[in-house]
């Protein structure tokens, strides 16, 4: 079992025909995973890696049954593409793009809130590494090789760092069950509390790890959803113990701005509701393979 993706997700790229998105999508392809369309407007009847080309979402759904979505649309867009989705009837979305304005994402959040919590799209991202569920399928930019099927589920607001953390883990003969990003924006689609639940709640899923950073309320949250609801063992690495106060740091949802935004004051609360906090990057896969 693996949350959001499995073998069989059948998948379309909104964006396919950008020269990132094909790469990418020649990449999930020969990782296995189900790409099935893609859409682009104006650009319907073209096939890109073999992959049949829609000029909207709705299009592709039906004549696809797609039910997940990885976007590679540029920022002035892709908040529209994140809308067309969820109206298609897309179940996950996975939105890589950075620099989606924080008023876009705003209006995407609201317009998702529309549905009934049953039919509301998940939205991972945006400015995140995607979804991949090892040796099942990959939604993502991320270096599919680096990432063992295991029993270990993983969360990240940094791409990289979450890569870091599977690699470490591979090193060890420990694998993964699956691996989030969430993103590093202020505004995203979904927290660590909500994919902390899933988890939680997936049988393959034997320990979390967590990878946040400076800046947003995000891992106090999460502290708090841990210490009353998860029953697995979490671990947790915070970058950006030395980023001073009031500078965004890498991107834009690193930035202090409030108490329980710097990288020491979530790793106090993160100890405090019961996590193993690694204390370095060097030794995420250390600390996970210890409470294994």
């Amino acid at each position: 079992m693996s949350i959001y993706l499995n073998r069989e997700t059948r998948v379309i790229v909104q964006g396919i025909t950008g020269r990132m998105a094909q790469f990418h999508t020649e990449d999930m392809l020969e990782y296995g995973t189900n790409v099935v369309g893609g859409v682009v407007p104006g650009k319907g009847g073209e096939t890109v890696h073999g992959v049949p080309v829609f000029d909207t979402v709705k299009e592709a759904v039906e004549a696809t049954q797609a039910e997940a979505s990885l976007v590679f649309v540029p920022p002035p867009f892709a908040a529209d593409s994140i809308m067309e989705a969820a109206d298609a009837g897309i179940r996950y979305c996975v939105c890589i793009t950075d620099g989606i304005p924080a008023q876009d994402m705003i209006q995407v959040k609201r317009y998702m809130m529309r549905y009934p919590k049953e039919r509301r799209m998940v939205l991972t991202g945006p400015n995140c590494a995607g979804t991949i569920s090892p040796g099942k399928a990959m939604l993502g930019i991320m270096p599919g090789h680096i990432f063992l099927p295991g029993n270990v589920g993983i969360i990240g607001r940094s791409g990289t760092l979450g890569y870091e953390a599977a690699a470490q883990l591979k090193e060890r003969g420990i694998g993964v069950s699956t691996s989030v990003g969430i993103g590093g924006d202020p505004i995203n689609g979904s927290s660590f509390r909500d994919i902390l639940e899933q988890f939680e709640n997936d049988e393959d899923t034997h320990v979390i790890a967590m990878i946040g950073e400076i800046g947003g309320p995000q891992e106090a949250e999460a502290a708090a959803y841990i210490q009353e609801h998860v029953t697995k063992p979490v671990v947790a690495y915070v970058a950006g113990l030395t980023a001073p106060k009031g500078r965004t740091m890498g991107h834009a949802g690193a930035i202090i701005s409030a108490f329980g935004e710097s990288a020491s004051e979530k790793v106090e609360i993160l100890t405090a509701a019961g996590v193993t906090v690694a204390e370095n990057p060097a030794v995420i896969g250390e600390t996970i393979a210890s409470v294994m």
